[in-house]
C-alpha cells in the first residue's frame, strides 16, 4: 500500500507540474506539517534512516521546500519548518486527500469501516513499535 500511495503522490505531482521533489520527500513535508521540528523528531516520526533522511532533507532545503536553521538552544541541532513553497504544496496535497476521502467514504457504513480500519492499523503499528522498543531478548 505504501508503494501504491507513493505512486499516487507521483501522479499528483505530475498533474500539478512539480518535478523537483520525490514522493518520499513529499511525505517528509507532510510529516513536518505546520510544526517546527528537530531533525531527530522528524526521523522518529517518519521512521526514516539517517543517511536517507539527511539526503532528502538536504534536497528539500536546496529546492526551497524546507527552511533549516540551527537550534537556539543547541547549535549542533537543526530546526526544520516548511517554507511558503512547502506549505503551498502540502495544502494542494491535503485537497487531493480530501477529494479521495470523499470518493471512498460515501455512507455512514463506509465511514465506520474506515474508522475501524484506521484504529486497527494504529494498534498494529503500536504493537510492532513496542516489540522493537521493548524486546528484552539477550543478544550476547
Amino acid at each position: 500500500m505504501h508503494r501504491r500511495f507513493l505512486d499516487v503522490v507521483r501522479v499528483e505531482l505530475g498533474r500539478v507540474g512539480i518535478d523537483d521533489i520525490s514522493p518520499v520527500q513529499v511525505l517528509m513535508l507532510m510529516n513536518i506539517g505546520t510544526e517546527e521540528l528537530s531533525v531527530r523528531d522528524l526521523m522518529e516520526r517518519g521512521y526514516y534512516l539517517g543517511s536517507n533522511a539527511s539526503y532528502n532533507l538536504k534536497q528539500l532545503v536546496e529546492t526551497g521546500y524546507v527552511d533549516r536553521a540551527p537550534s537556539l538552544r543547541d547549535r549542533r541541532s537543526a530546526r526544520l519548518r516548511l517554507s511558503e513553497k512547502g506549505m503551498n504544496l502540502c495544502g494542494e496535497l491535503r485537497r487531493l486527500e480530501a477529494t479521495q476521502a470523499d470518493a471512498l467514504i460515501r455512507t455512514d457504513d463506509d465511514n465506520a469501516d474506515f474508522d475501524t480500519t484506521y484504529r486497527t492499523l494504529r494498534r498494529l503499528e503500536r504493537a510492532w513499535s513496542d516489540i522493537i522498543r521493548y524486546d528484552e531478548r539477550d543478544f550476547d
